[in-house]
């Protein structure tokens, strides 16, 4: 890896191919931390088993290779990406159709990341509308919420 490169570079190449551990570990530090989604949801990690935090360079391929098997990923668009040294923002949206019943859900995601001085990732956080990818494995049912005291919601 070129110590030239930009943390936002970087960042943005370890994209470009996010299941593959020859590609992905060249970048990643040893003792990297990767937090998908949430801290610790146990709900969400029924639907997602990659969601929470993960310690250890297996724990970034293996959520791409799950996001792989349950989804189509459609497009997935960086619209803005930055960093001030070792911290790295990347803002965008991506689509996602699902691969049992075809349903998509487009949305926003955002990426929070630490890159230390010898061009290793330390750190990768990543959050997208975890309601709207979920929605996409839905085959019926509704839920009924409390949003306010006086207020329930049906979905």
């Amino acid at each position: 890896m070129s110590q030239s490169m930009t943390p936002t570079r970087i960042i943005q190449t370890l994209l470009e191919d996010p299941a593959n551990p020859e590609h992905v570990n060249q970048y990643l530090s040893e003792d990297f931390v990767y937090v998908s989604l949430n801290y610790k949801n146990e709900n969400l990690k029924t639907i997602m088993p990659w969601a929470g935090t993960h310690h250890g360079q297996n724990g970034f391929t293996d959520t791409f290779k799950g996001v792989d098997e349950h989804w189509i990923r459609d497009e997935f668009t960086p619209q803005a990406a930055f960093d001030d040294g070792e911290n790295v923002a990347i803002f965008g949206s991506f689509t996602l159709r699902s691969r049992t019943l075809d349903k998509a859900c487009q949305s926003p995601f955002a990426i929070f990341a630490k890159v230390n001085n010898r061009g290793k990732v330390t750190y990768f956080q990543y959050m997208e509308d975890t309601f709207g990818t979920a929605d996409t494995f839905r085959t019926g049912g509704e839920w009924i919420l409390q949003t306010l005291p006086e207020k329930k919601v049906t979905v």
